[in-house]
């Protein structure tokens, strides 16, 4: 038996096991070593599977809980050479347990289809947004069309690299339906008439939730609108797409994000790889405080930081989550000029940061107080560093 760990390109980590390639490899068990139950999305590595798929095409297998229910699965290819990556499937493990999986090999039974899951794609229907969801959040961020038509001043366009979010009330999917509702009234989902949701939530130029930067005498560093997407995958269980910037800021950096989102997860995964033409002394997360009117708690110790703000009738919770191992500082910063005040979390340059941003609206049901929105970043980021330990039989 062998012991790896490695970076799922999703929300979470995990630590896999992998029992001799030679074995028939028909059970995967899961232990969560935290005081709390979790559910999340886990990933195998296809190279973990070997024995199994030496024996059996994709197509076959199945998992299982506990030889009880057949759960849905979800294969992705992240360098689109039309080969599967990693095999996707959710768990649900109380605190301190282990659960077993049975790995089946039977493609008569059906894999079961769900309501709820993950989506992303491009919106040329909008300028180009490129919009993301899962069952609790959405996000959208903003593209070329949109940066070249503010810069030619048309009412209504944008340019900005700060993140969008918008409010969910439903866990089914919005973005094609809000989209297609601003077709015809451009004010379509800046209304909850609908009882799904809607967004209120003012990015400009500020971060919006999980924008990046470079913060230099006392003034960030941003770059424009992205300049290309690629949808990676969008499914049942997880999706991830990547966008790329043109260089930015007085360094020369060039960056390409990608970004992904799990089923039943308040926190999108950023992952930014850089490539600059000078030494750069920072790269900065940031969360907009608007009009400097909400609460922020910084927590540079367990590496987690949040605005709670009232936006019309009700309360939203935005933060971010890091490996407080690569934060240098962080502070709320507060201006008076529009868009510029902004909770920021410095982090020292590397050549690849990764980060989670999210956030909880108290009408989803899912928060109602401060102290609720606060237990959910704290609950994230002993998450990220104490991933689920996956053993394969």
């Amino acid at each position: 038996m062998f012991r790896t760990k490695f970076l799922i390109s999703g929300c979470m980590c995990a630590i896999v096991c992998a029992c001799s390639f030679l074995k028939a490899q028909n059970s995967i068990q899961v232990k969560n070593t935290l005081n709390f139950s979790r559910n999340e999305v886990v990933s195998i590595p296809v190279a973990h599977l070997t024995s199994f798929l030496s024996r059996n095409s994709e197509s076959d297998l199945r998992i299982s809980d506990n030889g009880k229910n057949v759960l849905p699965i979800q294969w992705i290819d992240y360098n689109g050479d039309g080969k599967s990556d990693e095999l996707l499937f959710q768990v649900n493990i109380e605190a301190k347990k282990t659960n077993t999986y049975t790995i089946i090999a039977d493609a008569k039974v059906a894999i079961p289809e769900s309501k709820i899951s993950t989506y992303s794609r491009l919106v040329p229907e909008r300028v180009d947004d490129y919009a993301w969801e899962n069952d609790k959040i959405a996000f959208r961020v903003y593209g070329p069309k949109g940066q070249k038509e503010a810069l030619q001043g048309i009412k209504g366009s944008t340019l900005s690299s700060g993140v969008d979010i918008w409010l969910k009330r439903s866990d089914k999917p919005v973005i094609n339906k809000w989209y297609k509702g601003y077709l015809t009234d451009p004010l379509y989902y800046h209304k909850d008439t609908r009882g799904e949701g809607y967004d209120p939530y003012h990015v400009g130029d500020s971060r919006g939730t999980g924008g990046l930067g470079i913060w230099v005498n006392e003034k960030l560093q941003v770059s424009q609108n992205f300049v290309s997407s690629k949808t990676i995958a969008e499914g049942p269980l997880r999706t991830v797409f990547e966008l790329t910037y043109n260089p930015w800021s007085e360094f020369g950096v060039k960056e390409t994000k990608r970004i992904s989102l799990d089923l039943g997860s308040n926190f999108s995964k950023f992952e930014s790889s850089f490539q600059a033409e000078k030494q750069v002394p920072n790269y900065t997360i940031g969360i907009t405080l608007h009009k400097n009117e909400g609460e922020t708690k910084l927590n540079d110790k367990n590496g987690y930081y949040f605005h709670w703000e009232k936006i019309d009738d009700a309360f939203v919770g935005e933060g971010v989550v890091v490996d407080p191992k690569i934060v240098e500082k962080s502070v709320a910063f507060k201006s008076e000029t529009p868009d510029q005040s902004n909770l920021l979390v410095v982090t020292k340059p590397q050549n690849k940061l990764t980060y989670y941003a999210g956030f909880a609206w108290q009408k989803s049901g899912q928060i109602q107080t401060q102290k609720d929105w606060e237990t959910l970043l704290q609950k994230q980021s002993q998450i990220i560093a104490n991933p689920l330990i996956i053993q394969i039989k």
